[in-house]
């Protein structure tokens, strides 16, 4: 019912920056939260950001943060993640997830009910 398409992933050198979109459409209105993962290859799908419907409350990782900040434009259904000081580390494929219950944690996959295709991110040496 709710469907998540990201954009914005790219190459990049270490120590630039990126800023990733998440376009939603459907029922967004039942979005309580709205969070970014990444998936390195080899590694299990990581937390990196999330955000209240109405960006009252907002959760990092702590390998990104200071460095990542995530925002929405409800108006435009649209999550953002700007990425800044990139790291080789933060190579991976980045997710946008909705969450319409937050049972155990803002950082939980198994919280999130619908997710995106995901977008790579390669940040070069």
């Amino acid at each position: 019912q709710v469907q998540l398409v990201e954009s914005g992933g790219k190459l990049v050198q270490a120590g630039g920056s990126l800023r990733l979109s998440c376009a939603a459409s459907g029922r967004t209105f039942t979005s309580l939260a709205m969070g970014w993962f990444r998936q390195a290859p080899g590694k299990e799908r990581e937390f990196v950001a999330a955000i209240s419907w109405s960006g009252g409350r907002i959760y990092y990782a702590d390998s990104v943060k200071g460095r990542f900040t995530i925002s929405r434009d409800n108006a435009k259904n649209t999550v953002y993640l700007q990425m800044n000081s990139l790291k080789p580390e933060d190579t991976a494929v980045y997710y946008c997830a909705s969450s319409a219950d937050i049972r155990s944690s803002w950082s939980s996959t198994s919280d999130y009910h619908y997710w995106g295709q995901g977008t790579q991110v390669t940040v070069s040496s």
